[in-house]
């Protein structure tokens, strides 16, 4: 379903930059990059939205295209090469977050606890993957209480030659938020704040991890995706922590170098303290996503934020 998203953005931004005034041409992707660079090379354009989440079905060659586009000499919308790298791979990103002290849930690679040693923080345990992002391979029974229970779940990585792909950390069952970033206005290291969400677990019954998983994102009319919605009504009495979520946004996107869009996700403990659970640095931009979610609750458009993205890229032509 993430990649049937991907034809869904496409659609959607390709009748935006129709409406902007721009030409428009869909180049698919694969493996076969002769293929892309030919289509490129005969008709090189002004500038690519870039949509690629994967490729071959694979998060890690992510950044396969940016590279591509760079040796092209094409720009392109969203963030640079190295920041799709760095932000694609949550090992580097929380490496990198730790090191600036921008609070993140601790974490230890899977592959380091076969020796029989527990992780050095306290259960509960969630399994994650390390490329892959739109929650893919996010289940219920990545939350485990136990660290036998977190021995069993990495052993059955290993039997699909996975063990290298995942990492573990805390599971924080607190408040979720999303704070959606939005540039085009003139300064790279200055971008809008759109309005933050709250992700709500309503009904979840005692015992059920509340983790926005690959159901509630993908799979309409499951209990996930019914019980999750997301909420831009946050209560006065958090503006402190509304505060404190969006300047570790800023200092995400200047950490990273981003450009163009991004959206930081949180998720808070039972003191109210928030941890960045992960920076998207190309979110998804469908109709019905969170994030034309985010700048419509600001007052902007499908278009005008796509104008505001395309206008990081290229200047005021847009």
């Amino acid at each position: 379903m993430d990649e049937k998203d991907t034809l869904v953005q496409a659609e959607a931004v390709g009748a935006a930059l129709g409406r902007l005034g721009w030409d428009v041409a869909e180049v698919p992707v694969s493996l076969n990059l002769a293929d892309a660079v030919k289509e490129l090379s005969n008709a090189p354009p002004r500038f690519v939205f870039n949509l690629v989440e994967s490729l071959d079905g694979k998060g890690r060659l992510v950044t396969v295209i940016p590279s591509l586009l760079d040796s092209l000499r094409i720009p392109f919308t969203g963030a640079p090469t190295d920041a799709v790298f760095l932000t694609s791979n949550k090992l580097l990103t929380k490496t990198m977050l730790f090191r600036e002290g921008i609070p993140t849930p601790q974490w230890t690679p899977a592959s380091e606890l076969l020796a029989g040693e527990a992780p050095a923080f306290d259960p509960p345990y969630i399994v994650k993957e390390i490329w892959e992002h739109a929650s893919i391979g996010l289940d219920d029974e990545a939350v485990t209480p136990t660290f036998a229970g977190l021995l069993s779940r990495i052993k059955r990585r290993i039997e699909v030659g996975a063990i290298e792909e995942v990492y573990v950390e805390p599971y924080i069952e607190g408040r979720e938020f999303n704070v959606a970033l939005l540039g085009g206005m003139g300064n790279h290291l200055n971008p809008q704040v759109l309005p933050p969400a709250e992700i709500r677990f309503e009904g979840f019954p005692a015992g059920k991890p509340k983790i926005v998983g690959y159901k509630a994102k993908w799979e309409e009319g499951s209990f996930e995706c019914k019980n999750t919605p997301r909420s831009f009504d946050i209560p006065a009495n958090d503006s402190p922590l509304m505060e404190e979520i969006t300047g570790l946004s800023l200092l995400c996107w200047l950490l990273f170098g981003l450009r163009g869009y991004a959206r930081v996700d949180f998720r808070t403990d039972s003191s109210g303290n928030p941890f960045v659970l992960e920076v998207n640095a190309n979110p998804c931009i469908a109709p019905d996503a969170g994030f034309p979610a985010a700048a419509a609750r600001a007052g902007l458009s499908f278009d005008e934020m796509v104008r505001r993205i395309v206008t990081e890229t290229i200047g005021d032509d847009a």
